[in-house]
């Protein structure tokens, strides 16, 4: 194989034919000259400064994941006290956007021990069998006026179900330079709402006898409430 040389020179056409090493570059060699140039400093910039920073940290200690379902007829809350959110929102292509969510099961909070084990149970999520309980977006929908629907698979005790996940946008702020500094660099803060409707038989959850009927209602709502920011 012949070895390309390290250098080459493309002659100027429009140069005459005086050997003068001096002689000021003809204007095709001019433009080369600038095309080069601009190439050089294309490549030169970042990918990632091309493109807009769409990762958002997940503020946990303004974050809640909540519940509610019925008891015979009264509401009973609780809420899940670990997990783990991956968020990627692009104000500008709100139909870029995704969402990761991961729940450890074990962390749910009724405010009653003793429930709380019984929901741990077999009866119930069968927390040492399936610990997590998980959520990925596929798809964001844009739907206009700050509103967005999510949709994707739902997994809960080894039951995958795709669902709907609508998803309001609460609002969004630039901080200035001196609450940037107090909040320790954050620049930008969003919040976020979801509710849905789940049906907990729909995923085998408390499907024993006396779960299954008015004891316990089948109508499961979940309410996320989330903050992030950007650095």
């Amino acid at each position: 194989m012949t070895k390309m040389p390290n250098t080459f020179r493309i002659p100027n056409p429009l140069a005459g034919s005086s050997s003068r090493k001096d002689s000021a570059p003809g204007p095709w060699t001019a433009r080369l000259t600038l095309a080069l140039a601009a190439t050089a400093l294309l490549v030169a910039v970042p990918a990632g400064a091309q493109t807009t920073q769409t990762a958002w940290n997940v503020d946990t200690a303004h974050t809640e994941i909540n519940f509610k379902v019925n008891h015979f007829f009264t509401p009973v809350s609780g809420t899940f006290r670990e997990y783990e959110i991956d968020l990627n929102y692009d104000p500008e292509n709100p139909s870029a956007s995704s969402v990761d969510v991961r729940i450890s099961v074990a962390s749910v909070d009724t405010g009653n021990g003793e429930r709380d084990e019984h929901l741990r149970s077999e009866d119930f999520f069968e927390a040492d069998a399936h610990p997590y309980m998980t959520f990925l977006s596929t798809s964001v929908r844009d739907n206009g006026n700050g509103s967005l629907m999510a949709t994707g698979p739902l997994t809960m005790k080894g039951v995958t179900r795709e669902v709907e996940l609508p998803i309001r946008i609460l609002g969004m702020q630039e901080l200035d330079t001196d609450m940037q500094q107090m909040l320790g660099g954050i620049q930008r803060v969003a919040g976020f709402s979801a509710e849905t409707r789940l049906r907990r038989q729909d995923f085998g959850v408390g499907v024993g006898n006396w779960a299954a009927t008015l004891v316990v209602g089948g109508n499961v709502d979940v309410e996320i409430l989330l903050e992030a920011n950007q650095r």
